[in-house]
């Protein structure tokens, strides 16, 4: 089987997801070096941090972070844009878990009774072959031991992508497009909404918007980068 595996590797070398470079036997999606060196914000410690200064008198969100900065070209970006448009689901999953091990240690995350990934609408979904903020989720989840609530927040409306949009744009574009599916399982509830990058935030700010509707909800918001 060792042998075999060898050969596999040689036909189908396995790579690092964020530089491209070969990956040891005992590596899996990152290297140990990238491991080591993608850009960690630490918001997660910080409730003041900027991203939920963006929020600020317009959500009453619980807390606000991202787990990586995000710079074009950059490893990060590589990890999830194979995530979104090349069918890399493992890199997803790595995500999710490093994200889960930052807020387990973190008491701005305490309590947290459901993950909630921002929804794609079906048609997209189809398309792409999955949701990549679910995938993420997933990956909290395994670490957290956190259950993501399925189908209780849906995308209703078919909008375009997000990419090149103004501040404006992007609000307009995904303006009222959730709903709630059975509001009283996540009703009274501690819920972490999940996404994989905050530019703007118009889409949480959205998603935010419709879960406020349910009675007694507490949301706190985390994205990959």
């Amino acid at each position: 089987m060792k042998l075999f595996a060898t050969l596999i590797n040689l036909l189908f070398p396995r790579t690092c997801a964020a530089c491209g470079n070969l990956l040891l036997e005992n590596e899996t999606t990152v290297c140990t070096t990238c491991r080591f060196l993608l850009p960690k914000t630490g918001y997660e410690n910080n409730p003041n941090n900027p991203l939920a200064q963006k929020f600020f008198g317009q959500m009453p969100f619980n807390a606000v972070s991202a787990e990586f900065f995000f710079s074009k070209n950059g490893k990060v970006q590589h990890l999830i844009h194979g995530l979104k448009y090349n069918h890399c689901r493992e890199n997803g999953i790595f995500l999710g878990q490093v994200i889960g091990k930052s807020l387990l240690n973190s008491p701005n995350y305490s309590g947290i009774d459901y993950l909630l990934p921002i929804p794609l609408h079906p048609k997209k979904e189809k398309i792409r072959g999955y949701n990549q903020s679910h995938v993420i989720a997933q990956g909290i989840s395994e670490i957290m031991t956190v259950p993501i609530a399925e189908n209780c927040l849906v995308r209703s409306i078919f909008t375009d992508t997000q990419t090149k949009k103004s501040r404006e744009e992007r609000w307009d574009n995904v303006k009222d497009v959730f709903e709630i599916k059975n509001p009283s399982q996540i009703a009274g509830k501690h819920v972490l909404l999940i996404d994989d990058v905050l530019t703007t935030g118009a889409t949480l700010m959205s998603a935010g918007q419709t879960l406020m509707q349910v009675n007694g909800i507490k949301i706190s918001v985390v994205t990959a980068a």
